[in-house]
């Protein structure tokens, strides 16, 4: 399998000091590690001594507080003692998930819908969703993520709170519920996507203003917006829904989950099958948080709940203010081990769509509000920014939080997010470098592949993933200095083009500028440089290098850095 190689570097933890420049060699001769400490156990939120709480031990944790007291050397002290959660971790691990958009754009060729389709259009003669999971494992995925609700409104599974549901569709399939045990009898985790967003929801008297607007300004020659063009190519017709999107509704105490007339789930909830409580929420919390029950009651618990942030109609004044701490707290009630994007504790956008990640990327990020208050970790510009850790940003003077909150890089195989018959995929040597630019600098590699209006991904797609698939086996399946330690020296060494470095997480992700050299005829030259390395970092030789010694030299850290033990790869056209 793509990640065997990956795991088996944990076998061994190199531990260094924070000194001067530091180099630790990873020979084809004998080698010996420092040892094996033991993993460290972080609280959930730091806690310092009261009496003093700017002088104590920094104890590991995954979300810590910047206090008006701490120096400049404690907050990096912090930082470095930042660690992710075993969920989190446990996330970061799988490296590759594949991405399912399927839904009502897949029947009429959009990328945002406009929440006013008719949900008999969705009409797949069938959903294989087996064949599916043939696919994203052949490419090495380890998760799949399905999009349960796009902007649009439209539901994959048989909903009570909404008529936008496949419920109304023909065959009323279940596309979550099959999705889901095809991907556990696959041995793949699970993910599942849930637009806070909904233009089934946008209520019916706005939405009839605001097209009589889009008409006018169409009428005057001006420019139309993606959402403005779709409203208006279905006019006529008002949103699914119920209107709760931005309806003005007041805040008040309600019950999860809402048990609707006839709802097969009473019996449960009365003798506590089913967990049941109150929240306050205005009527599209309400909406939202009682799909989010459904969710993770019906289908749960999983492993990641995709939260986008996109809002296609704020241009046009309509806005639902989210309690999303309600949110967070309400995903942790119904499935404690749930990794949220966009949420604390969780995982955060890389910052584009191309599926790359940054050449400095840090899992430990600071914020200037509490993460659990907000979408996106409380990060400037939704994560767009191209430094969002580096110690200028842990030391400036909004820095109130510090959290590990990885990248996930996001990325479509096709141009589109949705299956479109004329769009054709990525080759395999694209979704390879954009492997090594995503997994290789620190970030999970999230890899859209959308099936077809038939139920099925496309033969090309396969052929695609499939050799992607094949081409990490071939490249980092294996670790040519493995089996070196403890051996005499191999006369003439290795080749070598490619080189893997990693942290061990349980100790956070410390490295901040590091060098690797080889030895050649007894004569040690720097092949490579980089910033961070994180859970792995791949590094690109630009020519094959034969030697018959590796090692790293940490030159900037910000404590005693843990280095898994290096290695060392050839690319599949190399040894052609």
């Amino acid at each position: 399998m793509a990640r065997s190689w990956s795991r088996a570097r944990f076998r061994s933890v190199f531990a260094l000091t924070a000194a001067a420049a530091l180099a630790l060699p990873f020979p084809l001769q004998a080698t010996a590690a420092d040892g094996h400490p033991e993993p460290v156990r972080p609280s959930a939120l730091a806690r310092q001594p009261a009496a003093q709480p700017c002088q104590g031990p920094v104890r590991p944790a995954s979300q810590m507080t910047v206090l008006p007291c701490d120096t400049p050397a404690r907050i990096v002290g912090k930082a470095a003692h930042v660690v992710p959660t075993a969920a989190q971790r446990a996330w970061q691990e799988r490296e590759v998930t594949a991405f399912t958009h399927f839904g009502m754009n897949t029947f009429t060729g959009r990328e945002w819908g406009s929440g006013t389709e008719d949900p008999r259009w969705f009409a797949p003669p069938c959903i294989d969703v087996d064949q599916w999971m043939r696919a994203y494992k052949a490419a090495g995925a380890e998760q799949v993520m399905l999009t349960v609700k796009h902007h649009d409104g439209f539901v994959l599974y048989p909903s009570r709170y909404t008529p936008h549901t496949v419920r109304a569709s023909p065959g009323q399939p279940d596309v979550v519920g099959a999705y889901v045990r095809a991907a556990r009898k696959a041995g793949l985790k699970v993910g599942l996507y849930l637009s806070p967003s909904d233009g089934a929801e946008l209520p019916h008297a706005w939405h009839a203003r605001w097209v009589e607007e889009i008409r006018r300004k169409q009428a005057e020659g001006k420019p139309l917006s993606l959402p403005e063009r779709v409203a208006l190519a279905d006019r006529g017709r008002a949103p699914a829904g119920l209107g709760r999107f931005g309806n003005g509704s007041p805040v008040t105490e309600r019950t999860l989950p809402t048990l609707v007339p006839g709802d097969d789930r009473a019996d449960a909830v009365r003798d506590g099958r089913l967990p049941s409580f109150t929240v306050r929420a205005d009527d599209y919390d309400a909406y939202y948080l009682n799909q989010v029950y459904e969710l993770l009651t019906q289908y749960g618990p999983v492993e990641e709940l995709w939260l986008d942030g996109a809002n296609p109609w704020a241009d046009a004044g309509i806005t639902q203010k989210y309690d999303v701490r309600q949110w967070f707290e309400t995903i942790r009630r119904l499935s404690p081990r749930t990794v949220v994007f966009q949420g604390p504790q969780g995982v955060r956008w890389v910052g584009n769509e191309r599926g790359v990640a940054r050449e400095t990327e840090w899992s430990v990020t600071p914020s200037a509000v509490d993460p659990w208050s907000v979408l996106s970790g409380g990060l400037p510009n939704d994560s767009t920014d191209a430094d969002i850790g580096s110690r200028a940003k842990l030391l400036a003077p909004t820095t109130k939080y510090l959290q590990w909150y990885p990248a996930e890089a996001d990325v479509s195989i096709r141009p589109g997010w949705f299956h479109h018959p004329w769009e054709r995929p990525k080759t395999p040597a694209q979704l390879l470098e954009l492997y090594e630019k995503s997994v290789g600098r620190n970030a999970s590699l999230l890899l859209n592949v959308p099936p077809g209006r038939g139920g099925r991904i496309g033969a090309a797609d396969v052929a695609a993933l499939t050799g992607f698939g094949q081409a990490v086996r071939e490249t980092y399946g294996k670790d040519l200095l493995a089996g070196g330690r403890g051996a005499a020296t191999r006369p003439g060494g290795v080749t070598f083009d490619r080189v893997g470095l990693g942290e061990d997480l349980r100790y956070g992700q410390r490295v901040e500028r590091f060098a690797v050299e080889a030895r050649t005829g007894g004569t040690w030259r720097r092949i490579a440089e980089g910033t961070t390395v994180g859970h792995r970092r791949i590094l690109a030789l630009p020519a094959p290098v034969t030697a018959d010694a590796v090692r790293v030299r940490v030159l900037a850290a910000r404590a005693a850095p843990h280095l898994t033990p290096v290695t060392a790869h050839l690319s599949g056209t190399r040894r052609r």
